[in-house]
């Protein structure tokens, strides 16, 4: 999903296969779709199909769709084509599931509880080694919003796709001495205050995030005082709890 209908701007956030969208506006062969997590951008219709009627509503797609999604699978289409699926993805109908895990979602309502323990757990279990890439939300690689909407929305619980949107959510936390497990922590290095990183903590000061200073996947203890941890320290706004 792009900022503009242009192939060169730059990816905003991303639709998963098997996800619904509903298109907002069309600009030629360019679609500006919202997806079940409401965030919207532009993608080419080259990368979608018509759904029949009747459609879904929203809420009942993407992470809360009742078909298999993936948890790091290989499917099999009709024609015998393989395709790997991240994390998040859907398995559609003519695919049969070949290699890796998937769970419907009644399935992941049992192995992945809302629990604050298991969604640190599988932030760092899914996302460990991911590379930043901004606007990406799987394992192949993401951005520090993305680990957070991608890890809750696995455990059940939904909050919006960007940094800035998910500092809006939960309950504020007093400070940094009463942090706990699966607490969003917000960052800022904009001059109008406006956020820019989120981080997940794991309890007291260690944090798992996916930061441009590390390239990617890190945990991180906030007391280390190394270059980056004692300057991202400083940019530090607020603490919010979601569970």
């Amino acid at each position: 999903m792009l900022c503009e209908p242009d192939v060169k701007t730059t990816q905003v956030s991303q639709l998963l296969h098997g996800h619904i969208a509903r298109v907002v506006e069309r600009n030629g062969l360019w679609l500006h779709v919202k997806g079940a997590d409401d965030y919207a951008g532009w993608i080419h219709q080259g990368y979608v199909v018509t759904m029949p009627e009747p459609v879904p509503p929203l809420s009942q797609t993407g992470w809360n769709d009742p078909r298999p999604l993936s948890l790091g699978c290989t499917v099999r289409d009709d024609h015998g084509a393989t395709r790997k699926l991240a994390l998040g993805a859907l398995i559609t109908e003519g695919q049969d599931r070949v290699g890796g895990l998937a769970m419907t979602l009644e399935e992941r309502r049992h192995s992945f509880p809302p629990r604050a323990d298991s969604i640190t757990a599988s932030a760092m279990t899914f996302f460990e080694g991911t590379s930043y890439e901004w606007g990406g939300v799987t394992p192949w690689g993401c951005d520090c919003s993305g680990l957070v909407s991608s890890s809750f929305q696995l455990h059940g619980v939904k909050v919006p796709r960007d940094a800035w949107m998910q500092a809006m959510t939960g309950q504020p936390v007093p400070s940094m001495k009463e942090l706990r497990p699966a607490d969003l922590l917000f960052f800022s290095d904009d001059p109008d205050g406006k956020i820019t990183h989120v981080a997940i903590s794991l309890g007291g000061m260690k944090v798992v995030h996916l930061a441009l200073g590390r390239g990617g996947y890190a945990v991180d203890d906030l007391e280390a005082g190394d270059e980056y941890t004692s300057l991202l320290v400083t940019r530090f706004r607020f603490a919010r709890r979601i569970l």
